[in-house]
């Protein structure tokens, strides 16, 4: 009865052995060949897809494409230089009245009721700069806006791939761990018959039985997980169906170096920090502007009374000119302006050298990682068919009636370990290789 079983495992293993012996050939062949400076990602159709259908559907995506559409608004508002009209009306009552003796009588030089209503216009002829100095301070806004949203995708992007790939993991564990359950289950029948004629013992069956429990807890735990990843999945694509069943993510590896010139190239964190320094410069300019002259245009026409001789009549009257204003003294805020604006351009290059810093730390780790874990995946290989081995032993013994059920148990469970630690490596290698393609920028995608 264990024959059928054993055959199905050995072709489980041998399948996932030549997987595994053509990983390590690959990974090999790429750190032993020479190192291409671009690097190329492969990421399958269906998650390429799920990453695109996130961009449209995750909310918050759609809220930093909007912030773009606001910055623009700030771009157009900040060029408007049209004229200004503006209406003005007002009554005032003035008392005592402005009256002088004149020829014997009473001249009023002023009227107790005053009116005046008037259209008044305003426009700013030149500025020197000053105008244009804020739009293009707002329209580095807009990039920031836009590279802003690019950020989001990213970091969508990346937490759907891990999702993704998570649920692959999940969903191969509970695969491994279906066939633990299913091969002591079949124990469990071989040690009942044999109980029924006196070849077995109730320890045996009771033992058994608790590895079952065990195991059944264990694929529990693990459906638990991967329902938490299909609902993060529905949270951020608005779906909940994936047919992936391999960790087939992969990238050409560069050395560190090669790495961060792509980081620094791509990654859309240095171009946010690129914006900043740019936005602390554009500050400079702008502050500077401050000390420029400026030039307008001014007009007014309109009715209204307090003209000698006959200062009651409310009359028509218009005046048109031209104002110049030169700022000459501010005590100094130009200057401080200028200077703290300095310090932040000065602030934001050094947190460029932090950010090449950081992102060179982490590329070193994600290679590491990946090197390790290509490593650890070629040591698994002999404890299988070790494993392999010893339950084919154990078996034979077990059916020869010299064996005893523990043995064959323990054999079964130590294969069943070695796969799942197999997967748990495969699984983490391609985890870093997707954190690897988010440092280097690639939008695989």
């Amino acid at each position: 009865m264990l024959q059928p079983k054993l055959q199905l495992l050995k072709r489980i293993n041998t399948k996932d052995e030549l997987k595994m012996k053509k990983l390590i050939y690959f990974t090999l062949m790429l750190f032993s060949g020479s190192l291409a400076h671009a690097q190329q990602v492969q990421a399958n159709p269906e998650l390429k897809n799920l990453i695109n259908q996130s961009f449209s559907y995750f909310p918050r995506i759609k809220e930093a494409e909007n912030n773009i559409t606001t910055a623009q608004d700030r771009v157009d508002l900040t060029q408007l230089n049209r004229p200004t009209l503006a209406a003005d009306g007002s009554y005032t009552y003035v008392k005592p009245k402005i009256v002088l003796p004149l020829e014997g009588k009473d001249f009023q030089f002023a009227p107790v009721h005053n009116v005046d209503a008037s259209l008044d216009a305003n426009y700013l002829l030149a500025d020197f700069g000053r105008i244009k100095a804020n739009v293009d301070r707002a329209k580095l806004d807009v990039q920031l806006a836009k590279d802003n949203v690019e950020y989001a995708r990213t970091q969508l992007a990346y937490q759907v791939s891990n999702i993704y790939y998570n649920i692959v993991f999940y969903q191969k564990a509970i695969s491994i761990q279906d066939s633990v359950l299913s091969f002591l289950n079949e124990n469990k029948r071989v040690i009942e018959s044999k109980l029924r004629n006196g070849d077995a013992l109730r320890i045996d069956l009771l033992n058994v039985q608790a590895s079952i429990d065990q195991e059944t807890n264990r694929k529990a735990d693990l459906q638990n997980s991967l329902q938490k990843q299909i609902n993060l999945l529905a949270y951020t694509t608005g779906d909940t169906q994936t047919s992936g069943n391999n960790f087939d993510f992969d990238l050409a590896l560069n050395n560190v170096e090669s790495a961060l010139t792509d980081a620094q190239a791509n990654n859309i964190d240095f171009k946010l920090a690129q914006d900043r320094i740019k936005q602390a410069q554009a500050d400079i300019a702008i502050t500077k502007t401050s000390d420029n002259p400026s030039v307008n245009l001014h007009g007014s026409a309109g009715y209204k009374n307090g003209y000698v001789p006959n200062v009651g009549e409310v009359r028509f009257n218009y005046n048109a000119g031209v104002s110049l204003r030169v700022p000459i003294y501010d005590g100094g805020k130009t200057k401080q302006q200028v200077k703290l604006n300095e310090n932040l351009v000065r602030q934001n290059q050094l947190a460029v050298e932090t950010l090449n810093s950081n992102y060179k730390k982490d590329i070193e780790q994600a290679l590491t990682d990946i090197q390790t874990n290509v490593e650890r995946i070629k040591n698994t290989a002999g404890q299988i068919e070790e494993a392999q081995a010893a339950e084919q032993l154990a078996s034979t013994r077990f059916l020869n009636g010299v064996g005893t059920n523990l043995e064959i148990t323990n054999a079964s469970t130590n294969i069943q370990r070695a796969l799942l630690t197999r997967l748990q490596y495969q699984y983490q290698l391609c985890l870093a290789k997707v954190e690897l393609a988010r440092l280097t920028g690639y939008k695989y995608w």
